[in-house]
């Protein structure tokens, strides 16, 4: 059996990630409070991110889709 440690502080493996993740862990810090990865030296959080599907660095839709926001025209007052 391939073991694939993703934090070395506790022990904790890409197995028991998923299979946490799979209980309902959604957050790093849901795992954490399971398996304590993450607690330590924290640099296993974006291997974690990244397991539970998420990016280490969302990237966010600017609200004003690229204009800016002093170009924005809005509607006459009657």
């Amino acid at each position: 059996m391939n073991r694939v440690f993703v934090c070395s502080c506790f022990g904790v493996t890409e197995e028991q990630v998923k299979s946490h993740a799979d209980a309902g862990a959604c957050t790093p810090r849901q795992i954490a409070s399971v398996c304590k990865a993450g607690t330590d030296c924290g640099g296993c959080v974006r291997r974690i991110q990244a397991l539970l599907g998420r990016d280490a660095f969302p990237r966010r839709q600017p609200a004003d889709q690229g204009r800016s926001p002093l170009a924005t025209e809005f509607p006459e007052a009657a």
